[in-house]
């Protein structure tokens, strides 16, 4: 009896155990060890077996005061996901505006979470997914002033659909599964912890422990080594303005380690360039995060490799594509994996809705191959495959014909090489239209030299055609072209530059106000406008210039004192958060709002900053040295053509010298005009008005921005450099007698 009574016992004890402690299931989220991110699979049907293509749209910045882009978002988006039905949808960030109408108050505005939420209530419901295959995560404009996330002023928590949908941790990853591998997709939030106001919130800020979530959600199918797994992550931030973590960790190195695909972004939307693509690379995993720049885009031959060798394969490298906004340009991308292989499709909305959407996935844009895919015959892929060109082709009306054509491009102009028609794949619920070809034909170290181009024509007698995309058979990687603003924005590490610019402008300009001022006090001549117009020399005019700035002290001690001033002392006191709490204030290394545990204090945003410190060194303090300095020199030049003057009249009074009364041969007469109506001085006039200007615009927007009173809250940051300029205005234009 008592041992049947533990028996009993036991077997209580083990249904309770299975009852409380949920068992994860393959369909359902699993939460990742000690975090709060939630892991999803879908299953997909039907054909064909080994393709899968989603949607992106990110910077909707839906705003009260620009209602257009929540109504045509509603009405486009809507329809276009209804027939091109993808697996999944990811808005990369920026949801809301959270600005006034003049730009200048940047914090959370509740109206317009209430409208973003009707909207996306209202896409799903047209569209006919399922609100579970959408995700949208946070962008800065999604975290402007919220002191803390979960708090009243976190309205993405309320209401997003990953808020909605209780997906609550920074990182949720989903598991497309097909017949033949998994595509892994990991979206992660990487805005600050406390997000203040713009504009100093620019930048991702990833911590050690998102990177290690991101590593462990990466990781979740590596368990399996002869599971075909393709990953791509998504996020708000480009990797140029992804600060590294408090241990020097950076997400190109997690990418990297994991081989990503593709990083799948927004941020910067279309203003700064349409090719905002770049190629990371690494054969050295540890010191790639301290690449401050990268000059190209594109994947350089450097990373090629000739053969199916490992040495091939093994490269670490990963594609980072930043998105159109919504905002302006009416963006949408379509994304496709086939066969392992990434493609994809930027849409322009500017002009209305579009009824034919082409996605041409085999042959690849050889502008945007990987080395993993550099040699066809050496992918995972089946190679029957690639005895077709495929093309997923969406359209809202039934399709009558659809053609493929290869044009050669190197006799200078297009001819056409190969036409063909393209028939759709049986069993492909994705209309993937299929065209037999001989690959090998294409075969040419020239990457750019054929061009794919389908064209699409559907019942009601309307033709849709693609663009010419260059392929490559061999994986020879086409260039990406990349401006000035491209690589501005992409090619530059701004969070590691930051300092190694604002220390370079410290050095150059202390340099030139300190050093001058020691080696002239040992020096026994005299630097004037007239001896440097006797010996024309670097150093004398140099030393000339420089004496006459010290000649007017007070503006150069004030000057140095300023220099001084902003990096030992706070900028301003502001209003960081939407409303509430107390101010904090700002220093060149960042926020200060509070201490950390060790009683210290914890300065956050330190490369935020940088777009109110560097704009003003740059354009407001660097001009305005240099223009007390000109302003100094013209009044020593003026002073010794007045004394000119006068020891001309005296000569010519005494009669001892009659040629004397005519002008100084010295002089031209185009000098003496200059001089005599002080010329250069007015037009240093209107260049302190100016700089007095630049400076008051930047005041005032800081001051909306954050709530300041320029008497009370940032008084040396407002008068200084006006002061001195007046100042010196004043000392330098007093009258000489003659």
């Amino acid at each position: 009896m008592g041992r049947g009574m533990e028996n009993l016992i036991g077997i209580t004890i083990l249904l309770l155990l299975l009852i409380v402690i949920p068992f994860p299931s393959s369909s359902s989220a699993i939460s990742s060890s000690g975090n709060s991110s939630k892991r999803e699979v879908i299953e997909v049907g039907g054909g064909p077996d080994d393709l899968v293509w989603v949607v992106q749209l990110s910077d909707l910045h839906f705003s009260v005061h620009h209602p257009e882009r929540a109504r045509e978002f509603q009405e486009i988006v809507g329809f276009a996901l209804s027939f091109i039905k993808p697996s999944l949808v990811l808005l990369t960030g920026d949801l809301t505006d959270g600005k006034s109408k003049d730009l200048l108050i940047m914090k959370q505005d509740e109206d317009e979470w209430i409208e973003y939420q009707k909207v996306m209530q209202d896409v799903v419901l047209r569209s006919g997914l399922d609100r579970s295959t959408f995700y949208d995560v946070r962008g800065n404009h999604d975290n402007f002033g919220v002191p803390v996330v979960g708090g009243s002023f976190d309205f993405y928590s309320k209401y997003s659909i990953n808020g909605q949908l209780k997906r609550t941790g920074k990182v949720n990853s989903v598991t497309i599964q097909t017949s033949k591998r998994k595509l892994l997709f990991v979206g992660f939030d990487s805005t600050m912890s406390s997000g203040f106001r713009g504009p100093t919130n620019l930048f991702g800020h990833p911590t050690d422990e998102l990177l290690a979530e991101i590593n462990s959600e990466l990781s979740q199918w590596d368990s399996q080594p002869t599971q075909l797994v393709t990953k791509v992550s998504f996020g708000h931030f480009p990797l140029s303005f992804s600060a590294a973590s408090k241990s020097g960790k950076t997400l190109q190195d997690i990418f990297i380690k994991h081989s990503l695909n593709a990083y799948l972004c927004g941020h910067l939307h279309t203003k700064f360039g349409k090719n905002l693509k770049r190629h990371h690379h690494s054969s050295h995993h540890a010191s790639y995060s301290k690449q401050l720049f990268q000059l190209n885009g594109h994947r350089t031959p450097s990373v090629n490799a000739s053969s199916c060798s490992k040495a091939a394969t093994s490269i670490g490298e990963f594609w980072e594509w930043e998105m159109g906004d919504w905002r302006k340009s009416r963006a949408m991308r379509i994304l496709a994996i086939d066969g392992g292989h990434i493609s994809f499709i930027d849409i322009n909305f500017k002009l209305g809705a579009k009824e034919t959407i082409i996605l041409p996935t085999f042959p690849l844009d050889s502008r945007f191959t990987s080395a993993s895919s550099q040699n066809y015959k050496c992918g995972s892929t089946d190679p029957s495959s690639y005895e077709f060109i495929r093309a997923l082709v969406f359209s809202a009306s039934p399709i009558a014909s659809v053609l493929a054509k290869i044009y050669d491009s190197s006799p200078g102009n297009l001819i056409l090489v190969l036409e063909t028609q393209m028939k759709k794949l049986a069993g492909s619920h994705g209309n993937l239209y299929v065209a037999p070809w001989n690959i090998q034909a294409f075969e040419d170290p020239s990457p750019d030299r054929f061009l794919l181009q389908i064209e699409v024509s559907d019942i009601m007698g309307r033709s849709t055609a693609s663009e010419h995309r260059p392929f490559s058979v061999s994986g020879i990687p086409a260039k990406v072209p990349w401006g000035w603003k491209e690589f501005f924005v992409m090619g530059c590490q701004w969070d590691s530059l930051y300092y190694p610019i604002l220390w370079c402008f410290y050095l150059l300009v202390l340099f030139i106000l300190l050093i001058p001022k020691a080696l002239l006090s040992f020096s026994r001549r005299q630097y004037t406008y007239k001896n440097f117009k006797a010996d024309k020399s670097l150093v004398n005019g140099l030393s000339w210039i420089f004496t006459e700035l010290y000649n007017v002290p007070v503006a150069w001690c004030c000057v140095v004192a300023y220099l001084f001033y902003l990096v030992l002392c706070p900028w301003f006191y502001g209003q960081v958060f939407t409303e509430g709490r107390e101010r904090a204030y700002m220093t060149y290394r960042g926020w200060v709002s509070s201490f950390n545990n060790l009683g210290r204090l914890e300065f956050l945003g330190s490369a935020d900053i940088m777009v109110v410190v560097l704009p003003h060194l740059f354009f407001v303090v660097l001009p305005a040295i240099m223009t007390i300095t000109v302003l100094a020199a013209e009044n020593g030049m003026y002073r010794d053509y007045l004394l000119s003057l006068s020891s001309k009249k005296k000569d010519d009074y005494d009669g001892q010298n009659k040629e004397s009364a005519l002008p100084d041969s010295s002089i031209s007469r185009t000098s003496q005009i200059i001089l005599c109506g002080r010329w250069l001085r007015k037009l240093l006039l209107v260049v302190s008005l100016a700089i007095s200007w630049k400076h008051c615009k930047n005041c005032v927007a800081l001051m909306k921005a954050y709530e300041m009173n320029p008497i009370i809250h940032f008084p040396f940051y407002s008068f200084a450099i006006p002061l001195v300029l007046a100042y010196t205005i004043w000392k330098t234009g007093k009258n000489f007698k003659k």
